[in-house]
């Protein structure tokens, strides 16, 4: 079995854009793992428990989206949602000859809502937790996330704020983790870059319209933890689950919004249930 230590790490040209991702497993069907936007995010960070667990029976792909991790930055500063969108397609297109099991974490909740809109030739089913991607007033929280000022201890403080056990932010490994990866230069511009003030204008521009959710004819999964205070779940997945024609909602009580940390195992096994369901 694979352990976060020995996780593959690569790189791949999707349009021009040098990009990094991990892939593990050698199923024939394939899962494709979005991170969120959070400061110091990769898919390593956000996805290094459950990718073992998933690759044992699954082929499994987590990029790191343009922008984040060692993925190429743009020298414009400028990260439009089409940008995001197009590079997910063209990651999917490469990698997989069929359509994939897409999931999305937050950000990437949304931007996966978006591909399986503009390409439901991909996505053979949707899952997606504590998910972005539905008009909503931004949180008091993601406020937070955004805006956030580098430092040691703001990230101590936004890992209390994204967790439910506040034990996690004495976990000096994560902390240290993902405010040395906030803390590259390339990485420090393009998150100040991408969420600049009115940060409801980035949150507005990931969200599909009603009508267009309605559109999507993909069995989805939706994992959301009942004390998230980054994407509150009465204004997203309890929206979410009545515009999806084809979805389940799973809520995670005493958990935040990192439902794939604070909940691996049952996340996991409830992945593997739904991917099983013909």
């Amino acid at each position: 079995m694979t352990t976060t230590a020995n996780i593959a790490s690569k790189f791949i040209d999707i349009n021009g854009i040098n990009t990094h991702y991990h892939e593990e497993g050698t199923g024939e069907e394939t899962i494709i793992l979005i991170h969120g936007s959070g400061p110091g995010v990769s898919a390593f960070a956000n996805w290094r428990l459950v990718i073992p667990k998933l690759s044992e029976n699954y082929h499994v792909f987590a990029p790191d989206i343009i922008g984040f991790g060692e993925t190429d930055k743009r020298e414009s500063n400028d990260y439009p949602v089409d940008l995001w969108v197009e590079h997910l397609i063209g990651f999917i297109e490469a990698v997989s000859d069929g359509p994939v099991y897409l999931v999305g974490n937050s950000m990437g909740g949304a931007l996966s809502l978006h591909v399986a809109l503009q390409r439901p030739d991909l996505v053979k089913k949707l899952i997606l937790m504590g998910s972005a991607g539905i008009q909503f007033p931004i949180s008091e929280g993601l406020e937070r996330v955004w805006g956030y000022e580098a430092s040691l201890e703001e990230m101590r403080e936004l890992i209390k704020l994204f967790s439910y056990n506040q034990e996690a932010a004495n976990n000096e490994e994560l902390v240290r983790l993902r405010y040395e990866a906030s803390m590259r230069p390339d990485v420090k511009q393009s998150f100040e870059a991408m969420f600049p003030e009115p940060r409801q204008d980035k949150l507005d521009e990931l969200a599909l319209t009603d009508d267009e959710i309605r559109q999507i004819q993909i069995p989805a999964l939706l994992f959301h933890g009942l004390n998230d205070q980054v994407i509150p779940i009465e204004d997203t997945s309890y929206r979410l689950i009545k515009l999806l024609p084809h979805a389940e909602l799973h809520v995670f009580n005493e958990c935040g919004h990192w439902t794939q940390i604070e909940k691996t195992e049952p996340f996991v096994e409830h992945i593997l249930s739904f991917i099983k369901q013909q």
